[in-house]
């Protein structure tokens, strides 16, 4: 497959089996050696990236290669019925559905009254931040003052607190947020790009590499077919993203 991708990112790809004996050659069944968990994205067709023709993989593509019931049912297919030896998870550059994620994270977050940028920038220097949107102007030690005052704890409404937000609780609330929205890529996709900011990383490049390996992490983890199958060694998991400015194929992991 790397061989076929260094092809058709040369511009010297070969079409391979895809001519009317090899079709004929299929119609009583077929034997791929790879399944492919890809991106629904129109630059993302695998058997044209990596340079394959017919028969020569099983293909299921979603939005950001979301899983559901489904695709999890058609990989397993692949596994336990044609005898794939090898599944890639396959993102790419420029992904549409981790950029709407991000966009849909800002809204939740604008909604809750959250600030993800002081977050972010809280994780990475491990200090507290301050909310704008409840920041009433107490001086530096803001809790002790509000103590002072009278102020008591009231359990899960420490996430903000005069005016002052730690950013574990606010990582906290917004995977909450997360994991009650109604839209499934929020919750997969949405879920990578958080786990992402949450490590310290901004790059969206990085994200697209979060959710590639989450992705495999989910798969593994909801799947005892591909369980068995890995623990057998007759399966191996590859994570891998396209990149669309070079034609290249990035492994990730094996």
């Amino acid at each position: 497959m790397l061989q076929g991708n260094s092809r058709f990112a040369s511009g010297q790809a070969e079409h391979p089996w895809q001519d009317l004996e090899t079709r004929e050659s299929l119609i009583d069944g077929q034997h791929p050696d790879a399944a492919v968990l890809s991106c629904s994205d129109s630059r993302v067709p695998p058997e044209i990236i990596f340079d394959q023709g017919l028969g020569d993989m099983f293909t299921v593509r979603t939005a950001g290669q979301t899983l559901d019931d489904a695709v999890i049912a058609s990989l397993e297919y692949a596994v336990t019925h044609l005898g794939v030896s090898v599944l890639v998870v396959l993102g790419h550059q420029h992904c549409g559905a981790v950029a709407s994620a991000v966009a849909e994270l800002d809204a939740i977050a604008a909604g809750a009254g959250i600030d993800l940028g002081a977050a972010f920038a809280a994780e990475v220097t491990d200090s507290e931040i301050i909310d704008p949107a409840t920041d009433d102007g107490l001086p530096e030690n803001n809790a002790a003052s509000a103590a002072e005052d009278g102020a008591e704890s009231t359990g899960d409404d420490d996430f903000e607190t005069a005016g002052r937000i730690d950013s574990d609780d606010v990582f906290d609330k917004m995977e909450e947020l997360i994991e009650a929205s109604e839209s499934v890529l929020v919750r997969s996709v949405g879920a990578s790009v958080l786990a992402a900011q949450e490590a310290a990383l901004s790059d969206t490049d990085d994200f697209e590499r979060v959710h590639i390996a989450r992705t495999i992490e989910a798969l593994v983890d909801r799947s005892s077919v591909i369980q068995q199958a890995l623990a057998a060694q007759r399966l191996s998991i590859v994570g891998a993203r396209y990149q669309l400015e070079t034609g290249k194929v990035e492994v990730l992991s094996f």
